[in-house]
């Protein structure tokens, strides 16, 4: 008797365990579902290839795929992937979807009525896309639903009522859509709703005061509309944060951006509390609030009193004519302003790196996602939690963090237009930031960052440190939770990279450097990389590991700019390891990193050698032997760029190639060290 309740002890201990164990979701519905999706959104398997029918989305290999505690599917991050596709209703078959990011990618086709069965999902991002159709009325079923950004498709309809059923949305973004019909009151009900933008839309009808009377409210943006009617005035609490212009038929009381209501838009708002909605202003309203107007109307059902007992044909005119007389001198006024402005305009430009004032304010005129402001405004810090006691913070926080919505309003939302240049683990975008100054901004998933914030935050703190004339300076970083990227600002170089001035085809429509700029160049580059070798008081020796005729930046005096120093140093290993592919492909890296696996100073002047004789010859892929050899025997016609026509110092191509090949010599040892490397450019002989 006791082994057989011993044995049903240990079969009761096994039932347990193996219904308390986490399962695998291998082969089950979710991993169908993920298949599905995957087809559709990436149709031509370029970038979910990590994504295979046999594999556990819940074991990390999955790009973008995250599970709970479960083992199920609990958030999906695909954002920026350059996914063109469309989004499968199979998505509904992820029951514990908490989050799904789409956004900044190509989809096309509508949004899934099927997606309403996602009662877990909180934050549903599909921004930034080429959606089109209706908003589907379904989703005001997703109850858990906290942030909606479906800003920036090509969305149509109107907005569904149902969705002021979602009781704990925060965020509602759906501007720049094409979207019509009246706002509707039913979002009044929304009792925890602090962002609501629905700007550049074709939105009509009155501000609905249940909206306008929301407690948690913190920012309301309904501008370039057709809106009409009185802006009730318990918007003023928002302090600024309302914005409403560009509604021709819509006016208020003590908002700077409305023109200021007139007694005809008092009349246009009927006793009965109903004014005109549409374009055309017609009747068929839904009611407003005559008394949101700051007006109070002493009416009947036939006549309303007239208080002043100065005669209402005279108290227009009166209006008419203030309103007239005010238009014109603030008309006057701002255009003298902007006469002005445009002379001093004129005078600045932007090949230098900075914008006239009036350029850069039409460049960043577009608004910041609410997303962004609600996560600053919130006091998130992206990197630290909090924790002031972080000397990186402490010193830089102030001076070198940018938030979010100065990386979208810079970069134009990310534009196509502003790349600079896409690798497969990061983005370069030109930018231009409110003071007008031009910047490169560099972004990284987060994935490609060192894992341990500390390693992070002690290799971004060696970038900054960094200051040299022949360094491209780094102006400060960004980390956004929401986009899960992390970006570098820095200075704008408006020459390109060194790559753009070789390869030339006989000088054709091309700027070919000449002698002088090209020596200038070579010795540029040594004095940034001897500035990366040496030690100071407030850095400490480095080795820029990957240095190339790509990574040498051309600014508007033709000085070159040695750009990425010290990236390693913030990247993760496996990311590093890639780049370096590139740059042996290449002919860059010194033959001893084969058998050693580490970079050292003359690694770095192995690859700088390698430049020298691209820089003279004009060519990217030009260290053969027979190269060597003409390098070496002062055969100028086999190493000087022809583009030259015989214009440059023979003593000095003579005694730069012999440079160039002691750099580049098989071993390491017999390479000189780059402050020698620099006496020896500043003593080359000038007579040819």
């Amino acid at each position: 008797m006791a082994q057989m309740g011993l044995l049903g002890f240990l079969f009761s201990l096994l039932v347990l365990v193996t219904i308390s164990s986490p399962r695998s979701v291998c082969g089950n519905a979710e991993v169908e579902s993920l298949m599905e999706l995957k087809s559709s959104l990436d149709p031509e398997n370029r970038f979910l290839r990590s994504w295979t029918k046999d594999g556990n989305p819940c074991s990390g290999l999955f790009e973008g795929v995250a599970c709970n505690e479960h083992q199920k599917v609990a958030n999906i991050t695909l954002q920026g992937k350059g996914l063109s596709g469309k989004i499968s209703p199979a998505v509904a078959e992820l029951k514990c979807l908490s989050g799904l990011y789409l956004h900044y990618n190509n989809l096309s086709g509508g949004i899934p009525r099927e997606i309403s069965n996602l009662t877990e999902l909180a934050e549903l991002y599909l921004d930034f896309n080429s959606l089109s159709g209706e908003i589907p009325s379904e989703i005001g079923n997703l109850a858990s639903l906290q942030v909606l950004q479906l800003c920036c498709n090509q969305l149509t309809g109107s907005i569904p009522n149902q969705m002021g059923s979602l009781k704990r949305l925060a965020v509602i973004a759906l501007q720049h859509n094409r979207l019509t019909g009246a706002i509707p009151a039913s979002l009044g009900n929304l009792e925890t709703l602090k962002m609501l933008n629905l700007s550049f839309n074709s939105l009509f009808g009155p501000i609905p005061t249940k909206v306008a009377n929301i407690q948690s409210l913190e920012t309301l943006n309904v501008r370039n509309n057709s809106l009409s009617g009185v802006a009730p005035p318990t918007l003023k609490r928002l302090n600024g944060e309302f914005h409403g212009e560009n509604n021709p038929n819509l006016c208020g009381i003590g908002f700077p951006e409305l023109r200021v209501c007139t007694p005809f838009d008092i009349d246009k708002v009927n006793v009965d509390g109903t004014g005109p909605v549409g374009p055309n202003m017609d009747n068929t309203a839904p009611k407003i609030n005559p008394e949101s107007a700051n007006f109070r109307l002493h009416c009947n059902q036939t006549h309303c009193t007239n208080p002043t007992g100065i005669p209402r044909t005279a108290f227009v005119a009166v209006v008419i004519t203030v309103t007239i007389a005010m238009t014109g001198t603030i008309f006057l006024v701002i255009f003298r302003y902007r006469r002005k402005k445009q002379k001093i305009g004129s005078i600045s430009d932007p090949s230098d790196g900075r914008l006239s004032t009036d350029q850069a304010k039409e460049f960043y005129s577009r608004s910041a996602s609410p997303l962004v402001t609600v996560e600053y405004c919130s006091g998130w810090d992206p990197l630290g939690d909090g924790r002031k006691g972080n000397s990186f913070f402490s010193e830089y926080s102030s001076n070198y963090r940018f938030n979010m919505e100065e990386i979208e309003s810079a970069t134009q939302y990310f534009s196509e237009v502003n790349l600079l240049g896409r690798s497969k683990f990061s983005a370069v975008y030109r930018g231009v930031l409110r003071d007008g100054s031009v910047v490169a901004i560099r972004s990284f998933n987060v994935t490609s960052c060192k894992s341990e914030e500390a390693e992070f935050v002690k290799g971004l703190n060696l970038l900054f440190s960094l200051r040299h004339e022949n360094l491209v300076r780094l102006r400060g970083f960004c980390c956004s939770r929401s986009r899960g990227e992390c970006f570098l600002i820095y200075d704008f170089v408006p020459k390109g990279n060194l790559s753009r001035y070789l390869d030339l085809e006989d000088g054709i429509n091309h700027q070919v450097l000449d002698w002088s700029k090209r020596v200038a160049i070579i010795s540029g580059i040594a004095e940034g990389i001897g500035y990366l070798h040496s030690s100071e008081a407030d850095k400490p020796a480095l080795v820029h590991q990957n240095i190339s005729v790509e990574k040498i930046l051309i600014d508007q005096q033709f000085n070159p700019l040695i750009s990425d120093s010290g990236l390693p140093k913030i990247l993760a290993d496996d990311i590093v390891f890639s780049a370096l592919k590139v740059s042996a492909a290449m002919g860059y890296l010194a033959p001893e990193y084969i058998s050693t696996g580490r970079f050292t100073e003359k690694s770095d002047i192995y690859a700088f050698g390698v430049i020298v004789l691209q820089v003279l010859s004009g060519k990217c892929n030009i260290l053969t032997n027979s190269m060597r050899l003409a390098a070496n025997s002062s055969r100028f016609e086999d190493f000087i760029d022809p583009n030259l026509n015989g214009e440059f110092s023979e003593s000095e191509a003579t005694k730069l190639a012999e440079l160039a090949l002691n750099c580049t010599h098989e071993l390491p040892d017999e390479r000189p060290t780059m402050k020698q490397v620099i006496g020896e450019l500043s003593n080359l002989p000038t007579s040819s």
